[in-house]
């Protein structure tokens, strides 16, 4: 069981702490709804669950098979619903450097991208939209 303390700065900024490594982030409302947008907000923290929870899935898949994986990117952009408020759509794009790998090497770390439990976890009503670029 992992746990996390939390704490209200003010300002719409709040301190999150995990508490087993003591490292700490801070959140701000954004821009688009009264924050000054200084920090990630909630959503975007959401966006970024998702797309670093796919990168480490698909790490640890290539890290099975002793495949190379160092260098992989990841852009994403969060689309929002205004009503009601909420996250939409999440776009991510995942950029592989020349990895040398084969076509079904490709399709089985795209196949890994979907088995992500945070994934797993949203609500069909958010649109995940997950692509990738070999190179």
């Amino acid at each position: 069981m992992t746990k996390m303390s939390l704490k209200y700065s003010g300002n719409l900024r709040c301190e999150a702490i995990h508490d087993q490594s003591k490292t700490s982030l801070e959140t701000d409302a954004p821009l688009d709804n009264k924050g000054k947008g200084e920090r990630f907000s909630p959503t975007d923290l959401l966006c970024t669950s998702l797309a670093t929870c796919i990168l480490t899935t698909m790490a640890i898949a290539a890290e099975e098979r002793n495949w190379k994986f160092e260098g992989v990117v990841a852009n994403i952009e969060k689309i929002m619903n205004q009503t009601p408020r909420r996250i939409g759509e999440i776009k991510i794009h995942f950029i592989f450097p020349n990895l040398d790998y084969d076509t079904n090497m490709k399709e089985k770390i795209q196949r890994y991208a979907h088995a992500c439990p945070v994934s797993r976890s949203l609500s069909n009503e958010v649109l995940q939209t997950v692509t990738f670029e070999f190179n």
